[in-house]
């Protein structure tokens, strides 16, 4: 936190007028604008009003990657509103819960003339009805546009800057003008100057406004110190984490809070904050001393610590691998208790192994990784072999402890904590300060409970990651690793397996050279998307490679691997597209057991959606002693002509018609030219799936016969062309 703060009139400032304007039209408490940051990885907060810069800290920046009001405000360019703590919590249960006050939200998308700007974020108090009225929506939506012609119109784009500056509301209350107001003015001073308690008030950015000799006498300073100062840049023991959570909670829902804080060395007082539109009014009283722990940090309400621990808990429960673990202890961890430095290590052959670090200099991180995990050596190998914790607070007590340890950084305070889960130790998280730092109570009181809960997440991201590579080990074994290369015949294939889950899945594709001039392409899914939809998919693609190497016809290819699948006892079925391509005849003879059907595009015509006569999906068991009909569709496909092959995945997206996205699909096809067929098949999927995200997984497979024909290129390798000098 910082001491005083510089006040930014909203007059000289056209996008803080802007923001004070929305403010007032709307009727809120408090507004701000966030802007993508130049990488545009983050929306960071630029100006903010009605509310103090260093209030709203926690909240200066917030992943695009994530998932919150603003992001999805930007992302899917509508309308958030949130009205009231509940809706915010059903909505988005992560974001809510390191924001556990009161208030209702809207976050309005800046869509400017180029682009997306960011953001306008509005508040309101708790009291406002959680029912968005269709004019007030309406009020929201002119403001946001307001603000993006601002942006559209300024010389070049605003900077983003680290910190926001803050802009004073527009004062619109109406007060009785000349001598009475004046009168009035020095009455109520004179009134609270002769009350026995202190009284201090703060405007809507936390700056003292006014307070009374008791409330200087009380705090410790006197009231030219404390005017047109933050008291918690002033008074530095008021700056902790459970005072700001009080006037956070206080700002935000305009409801009375109380807390007692110590005064050092061992001054208790009391203090009551009563909020309202126009800042906080704080009344300062003594508090008991008999009876209460002398260390600072008892102060701490174990309300404030919960709600920590719960925000972490939420984030660390998202995490799915290893290195998710080290970037949100790194992202929520740090800040949160001040840290500059962090190393996470596990214990692997007697060795620590480190994992992911922060702030230290990648030489420093080469030679502490592999030390012995000797608990005589290093405090990391001693929470390892005793599952207790260890707080430094300079490098002498370190080196009292540890004179062996190597002080090859410049850190100066730290905590290791041990990582336990099970009641084993996998690993350690290091804390690290740049400064020498005193452990209070409760921070050793908050960082032990902590330290399990990031236990627990890498113990279930390492499981994860473990099963993960196996499953893409499995994956990789049981599809091609390069395609045949076929004279006369162009290739590019795509897989992605489905986003969510083990990246794995039972879809896969083959080409299979079966003379000089013929080729067998084949497509499938098998049902469902694990371990043993992967395993089925490597028996049903060698059972097709097999029988299409036998010589069977496209139909006989279909119809033994359903025998094969009967005989297996296969609890799933399988859809599959075989097709047989003549490039001497330059045609296409296609069977189809239940799948999508292709793509082709002719040369110089319009791509479309090729008419099959599909069987039954493969082992259905349908229990029928005759096998199956695959009936047969042969097709011209002359030099330049493209086949798209493809799974459901790439068509099939929930709440949408296959047909109207296979014809879009289609269409797309036809327009995108004649790139080179690796860029084609990426702008297919990309068409199809714009997001990074799959519901599904996806195969695709183009084949475009060349105009280097097959039967020229055998007949030139036999010497039957010669070159002709025309000179």
């Amino acid at each position: 936190m910082t001491g005083r703060g510089e006040r930014s009139e909203a007059a000289a400032d056209p996008l803080g007028e802007a923001l004070a304007a929305a403010v007032h039209r709307t009727g809120a408490m408090a507004g701000g604008v966030y802007l993508r940051d130049p990488a545009g990885a983050a929306l960071r907060l630029v100006v903010i009003c009605g509310l103090s810069v260093e209030a709203f800290a926690p909240w200066w920046q917030v992943p695009l990657a994530s998932r919150g009001p603003a992001q999805d405000a930007v992302r899917e360019e509508r309308l958030v509103w949130l009205g009231s703590q509940e809706e915010f919590a059903r909505s988005y249960p992560r974001a809510a819960a390191g924001v556990p006050y009161r208030f209702a939200l809207a976050i309005a998308p800046l869509k400017g003339a180029h682009g997306p700007w960011g953001a306008l974020m509005l508040l309101w108090p708790p009291t406002r009805p959680a029912r968005l009225p269709l004019r007030e929506r309406g009020n929201i939506a002119f403001s946001a546009r307001r603000v993006a012609r601002v942006l559209d119109a300024a010389s070049r784009p605003p900077a983003v800057p680290d910190r926001p500056r803050s802009v004073s509301a527009h004062c619109h209350s109406a007060h009785h003008p000349g001598v009475r107001r004046t009168e009035w003015g020095l009455a109520a001073a004179d009134l609270v100057e002769r009350l026995p308690l202190g009284a201090f008030a703060l405007d809507v950015e936390g700056r003292v406004t006014f307070a009374n000799t008791a409330a200087a006498g009380l705090l410790g300073a006197s009231t030219e110190e404390l005017l047109g100062t933050r008291p918690w840049g002033t008074l530095p023991w008021l700056d902790n984490v459970p005072c700001m959570d009080a006037y956070r909670t206080a700002i935000s829902s305009r409801e009375p809070v109380a807390l007692t804080v110590l005064r050092p060395p061992d001054r208790w007082l009391d203090l009551r904050l009563h909020p309202d539109d126009s800042g906080v009014s704080v009344l300062v009283t003594p508090g008991g001393t008999a009876d209460r722990p002398p260390e600072p940090a008892a102060t701490e309400p174990a309300a404030s610590r919960i709600h920590l621990l719960v925000y972490l808990a939420a984030a660390l429960a998202e995490a799915v691998g290893a290195q998710d673990v080290v970037d949100l202890v790194t992202e929520q961890v740090l800040p949160a208790f001040g840290a500059q430095g962090l190393i996470m290590s596990t214990a692997e052959a007697g060795r620590i192994r480190i994992i992911g670090y922060r702030g230290y200099d990648p030489e420093v991180v080469g030679q502490l990784d592999g030390l012995a995990t000797d608990a005589d050596l290093t405090p990391a190998g001693h929470a390892l072999a005793t599952g207790t914790s260890s707080f430094f607070a300079d490098r002498a007590e370190l080196a009292r402890a540890y004179p062996r340890t190597p002080q090859l950084s410049d850190k100066q305070a730290w905590a290791f904590l041990p990582l336990i889960t099970s009641g084993r130790p996998i690993g350690c998280c290091l804390l690290a300060y740049d400064h020498p730092h005193t452990f209070t109570a409760a921070e050793r009181s908050v960082l032990t409970p902590l330290a399990g809960l990031i236990a627990q997440a890498l113990d279930r991201a390492r499981l994860y990651d473990a099963t993960h590579n196996l499953a893409h080990a499995l994956q990789q074994a049981l599809l091609p690793h390069a395609l045949p290369t076929v004279a006369g015949l162009g290739i590019a294939a795509r897989y992605l397996p489905a986003s969510h889950g083990l990246d794995i899945g039972g879809d896969f594709y083959d080409l299979i050279r079966l003379t000089d001039t013929t080729v067998a392409a084949v497509i499938g899914d098998v049902q469902g998307h694990d371990v043993t939809a992967a395993a089925l998919m490597g028996q049903v693609r060698t059972a097709v490679h097999s029988h299409a190497t036998a010589g069977a016809t496209p139909d006989q290819v279909l119809t033994r691997t359903d025998r094969d699948l009967a005989d297996l006892g296969a609890d799933r079925f399988v859809t599959c597209l075989y097709a047989h391509l003549d490039l001497a005849r330059h045609q296409v003879t296609l069977a189809s057991a239940g799948h999508p059907p292709p793509l082709l595009r002719p040369p110089g015509r319009p791509a479309r959606t090729v008419d099959l006569e599909p069987g039954p999906p493969l082992g259905l068991g349908l229990g029928t002693p005759a096998p199956p009909a695959y009936p047969l569709t042969t097709l011209p496909l002359p030099e330049g002509a493209l086949l798209a092959l493809y799974t459901d995945g790439l068509v099939e997206i929930p709440g949408s018609d296959i047909g109207r996205t296979t014809a879009d699909l289609a269409r797309h096809l036809g327009a995108s030219g004649n790139p080179p067929l690796h860029h084609l098949v990426d702008s297919l999927v990309h068409h199809a799936r714009p997001t990074d995200r799959y519901t599904d997984d996806i195969a695709l497979l183009l084949l475009q016969p060349s105009h280097t024909s097959p039967v020229r290129t055998k007949l030139e390798e036999k010497g039957a062309f010669r070159e002709v000098d025309e000179s």
